[in-house]
């Protein structure tokens, strides 16, 4: 799986900052000698063999006012893990939901990354979810400190 030169630019574009204008692929077809059409073509091309798998946003959230965030892991009952990570990565305030396999000692096997202005109203969301799914034993570990806030960079050689 192999990228040419353009398919390369256009993947350094896309993780940039996105431009906030009315016309965002013309500014980023533009920076890397495209025309709009070409670069999205590209674009559908890479993400149909697979090449780009996934494209999102990095939101700082502490600057849009969301300082009370917690990473919630849940003991789930296997058989009803699909569905409660179908509820919780539904609602609005849980930007990430993963499951993974329980270690010794650490029953948990869902974890939601929840956003919030106050730890109450973080709180007061967990219950919701909790409630929702039917799962009363989780622990809530509110972040500390914020280490990184980056995406992946490919190809800045």
């Amino acid at each position: 799986m192999s990228l040419n030169a353009v398919d390369k630019a256009v993947v350094r574009a896309l993780q940039g900052d996105f431009p906030l204008v009315a016309e965002p692929y013309r500014l980023l077809a533009e920076s890397v000698g495209l025309t709009e059409e070409e670069f999205l073509a590209r674009v559908k091309t890479m993400a149909a063999e697979k090449k780009i798998r996934k494209m999102g946003a990095v939101l700082r959230h502490r600057e849009v006012g969301f300082n009370a965030n917690a990473l919630c892991a849940w003991c789930v009952p296997p058989d009803n893990l699909d569905a409660a990570a179908q509820v919780m990565s539904s609602h609005a305030a849980v930007s990430h939901c993963y499951d993974r396999t329980p270690a010794p000692n650490w029953n948990y096997n869902l974890y939601t990354m929840i956003h919030a202005k106050t730890r109450s109203e973080c709180e007061t969301i967990i219950n919701e979810l909790a409630a929702l799914v039917g799962v009363d034993d989780y622990k809530i570990l509110y972040t500390k400190r914020e280490w990184k806030k980056t995406g992946m960079k490919y190809f800045c050689e």
